[in-house]
């Protein structure tokens, strides 16, 4: 006899979903049509679900309870829906990058990601939302599917770029949702809309950026964007993580390295800065990087605040020069293809620094090495880090794209992301609760392929001060 209505099977986590078709509690159509319904309900509001695949979700579902009904053993991620960002293709729908340009991209194959989660079991249930090419700024903004909203508060950005999937989780019209981070792509977003985050070592997950054509991108879109997945609850982004996780001939740069590691000998030490740089830091901010830190304390970490992190204006500066030189040369044609307004955030980058030099661009692949033993060291000293994702409060819509002070406020506050993506370290972004009436959170980062360590920190966050999704949204 099933004891999970159907009206909530769209609250339950990830793997409460999966652990229901399994047991055959539910089936693998209800559930995905529980969340097909959730959508038709809120994303009319929050516009955070761009492409939705009713029609080939509802194929899978039914495939899957053909799968069950047949005995065959399940994935852990069985039946459960999720949604991709609009730049990761799945397979024959149009990759559109939120540009009009690209409508009818419409894609050969799934994404690696794509299929790893598929293989566990979870099924595509929609494209979400996004900044138009992932450049016109940090609010989630294309102009070919216009602005998401953040479900707390309409008048504050949900962040980017994978704003849509954090919007979608958030939400309850989806439990999964898979972006990608190249400086807190993921961990902006979550930490605006109050869901959890993985970012992981660039390796940990395949991917393949072939998007357009045969080519390769250059060395800084290699090795500094990375897919990872966003979740309600950090036992969802461990399931993800599994699945995700491993070597696949498409990518050169994944590595074999176990999902888990060694366990070091405790009690384990967690570096904690609030403000790194010394640059400021909302009390809001600040007072959710205690709360995280007494609750690690609590489970028995050993718990320090350090004065800052390694070489962070060092970082910024070198972070901005490689990827300016990789970019700087096709910046003419993506300007064309940004629309209206939407080249104004990188206008305005390109306007302040010219792109360095072929030797300039050699040195600062040298400072990079340099960077990444900084941050070795440090983490060898403290295998965790604590700090701020974002250090205030969710901003309002589009003030990076303002003006040149509100570009600076907006790097400025994201510049831990920015720095640990360029060191190619794991963070996990985790809830902390709420200050006026809008999420809080932090980030917990650690040493290369420790993802574990990470993930099993922020449990023990979330354990203490709870989880606070799904949300209805706010307003009409």
């Amino acid at each position: 006899m099933r004891t999970t209505r159907r009206e909530t099977l769209w609250q339950l986590s990830a793997g409460a979903q999966a652990a229901a078709v399994r047991t055959g509690e539910v089936t693998a159509v209800e559930l995905v049509d529980s969340h097909l319904e959730r959508i038709a309900e809120v994303n009319p509001r929050v516009n955070a679900v761009t492409q939705l695949f009713a029609d080939r979700a509802r194929e899978d579902a039914a495939a899957t309870d053909r799968a069950r009904a047949a005995g065959a053993a399940l994935g852990p991620l069985a039946g459960v829906p999720f949604t991709v960002k609009e730049t990761t293709p799945v397979e024959g729908v149009p990759t559109t990058f939120g540009s009009p340009r690209f409508r009818d991209h419409v894609a050969a194959a799934d994404a690696p990601p794509v299929a790893r989660l598929r293989a566990a079991g979870a099924v595509p249930i929609g494209h979400a939302n996004m900044p138009t090419l992932v450049l016109a700024g940090m609010h989630t903004r294309s102009e070919l599917y216009g602005d998401t909203l953040n479900p707390w508060d309409a008048g504050r950005t949900p962040g980017g770029t994978s704003g849509g999937d954090a919007v979608a989780v958030a939400t309850g019209m989806a439990p999964l949702g898979l972006g990608n981070d190249s400086g807190g792509s993921v961990r902006v977003p979550a930490q605006f809309c109050g869901v959890a985050a993985l970012k992981p070592t660039p390796g940990r997950f395949p991917a393949d950026r072939r998007v357009f054509g045969p080519d390769d991108p250059g060395p800084a879109s290699q090795l500094l964007v990375t897919d990872g997945p966003l979740a309600r609850t950090v036992a969802d982004l461990k399931i993800a993580y599994e699945a995700l996780a491993g070597p696949d001939p498409r990518d050169p740069w994944t590595v074999p390295v176990p999902t888990y590691g060694e366990p070091l000998a405790g009690p384990l030490k967690v570096a904690v800065v609030a403000d790194p740089g010394g640059r400021g830091v909302h009390p809001s901010i600040a007072a959710a990087v205690a709360v995280a830190a007494e609750a690690l304390a609590d489970a028995g970490y050993d718990v320090r605040e350090v004065a800052d992190v390694p070489r962070l204006d060092e970082t910024l500066e070198a972070y901005m020069g490689i990827t300016l030189a990789e970019f700087a040369p096709s910046w003419p044609v993506v300007r064309s293809l940004l629309g209206p307004g939407g080249d104004r955030y990188i206008g305005m980058v390109m306007a302040d620094a010219a792109p360095p030099t072929g030797a300039e661009v050699m040195r600062l692949m040298g400072t990079w090495l340099g960077i990444r033993r900084s941050w070795a060291e440090f983490l060898d000293a403290y295998p965790l880090l604590l700090g701020p994702v974002f250090t205030e409060p969710p901003v309002e819509p589009g003030l990076e794209s303002r003006d040149r002070a509100g570009r600076d406020r907006v790097a400025s506050a994201m510049r831990l992301c920015t720095a640990t993506s360029f060191a190619g370290l794991p963070a996990v972004a985790v809830p902390t609760g709420m200050a006026d009436g809008l999420p809080t959170g932090v980030q917990l980062v650690g040493r290369p392929f420790r993802e574990d360590l990470c993930l099993a920190a922020a449990a023990e966050v979330e354990a203490r001060v709870g989880v606070l999704t799904p949300v209805t949204p706010v307003g009409p």
